[in-house]
């Protein structure tokens, strides 16, 4: 199973960076952190104090930039007749759907690695509780794995690479910002709970300051095994239809 896995997951790093993708989507990414960072976080005391306000806009960032990894994964298989092949190759359905996820993982990874220069450079202007920033990566990595997933599940749905990154866009929204419903809808106590356990944002809201939640964390693992499992499930009927 192990080697199955690395070549699947080679195979998606070779397309990954064997196109622009990879490249144009780092750079959009490592640019608009950036910007956001150092243009919008106020002053500049509180943004050399932490890095509270630089996390904070990962869940808005990601909305773009998860449909840009994952928006080829699977439609451009479809499109290109090469999901059939690879499902008549002695490889499980949830072999190639691990297998594109952990590709997609160790990209989002690499990106989240280029930030680091962000705390390294600022270090010497701040005072900065590097547990703190160790526990906010661990939560983007945590939080944009199970984003990596819906993106994934939805390109397993069209051949179309533009419908895939507007439906991943547009379905990453409303689970950022679901839990906004409660600001302008009173709910019973109930709903407004359901709404905010639903919503990305208010599991990543503690993650983004560097507190450690293991219900934040398994919320995450909890929706991530959910896309993961449907997108095996889309394979499997596409292989038997």
């Amino acid at each position: 199973m192990i080697s199955r896995l690395k070549a699947i997951m080679r195979k998606e790093l070779k397309s990954y960076f064997n196109s622009p993708i990879a490249y144009i989507v780092t750079g959009v990414f490592l640019s608009a952190m950036a910007v956001l960072y150092f243009f919008f976080s106020g002053d500049i005391a509180t943004r050399f104090a932490d890095l509270r306000g630089y996390f904070s806009y990962i869940p808005w960032v990601f909305i773009l930039i998860i449909p840009a990894v994952t928006m080829r994964s699977w439609a451009e298989e479809q499109r290109s007749g090469t999901d059939e092949v690879l499902l008549t190759l002695p490889f499980r359905e949830a072999e190639l759907v691990i297998g594109k996820f952990i590709a997609a993982f160790l990209l989002l990874g690499l990106m989240l690695v280029l930030t680091v220069v962000v705390p390294v450079s600022l270090s010497a202007l701040g005072t900065f509780e590097f547990g703190q920033i160790l526990g906010q990566y661990l939560g983007v990595l945590f939080y944009g794995g199970a984003c990596l997933t819906v993106g994934l599940f939805v390109s397993a749905l069209t051949k179309n690479q533009i419908i895939s990154f507007l439906a991943t866009a547009l379905i990453l929204f409303l689970l950022v910002a679901v839990n906004f419903l409660n600001a302008f809808i009173t709910f019973p106590s109930a709903v407004a709970s359901a709404v905010n356990w639903l919503s990305f944002r208010y599991h990543f809201e503690p993650l983004g300051k560097g507190l450690i939640e293991l219900k934040d964390l398994f919320f995450f693992v909890i929706m991530g095994a959910f896309f993961l499992f449907l997108n095996v499930k889309i394979l499997v009927i596409k292989k038997w239809r």
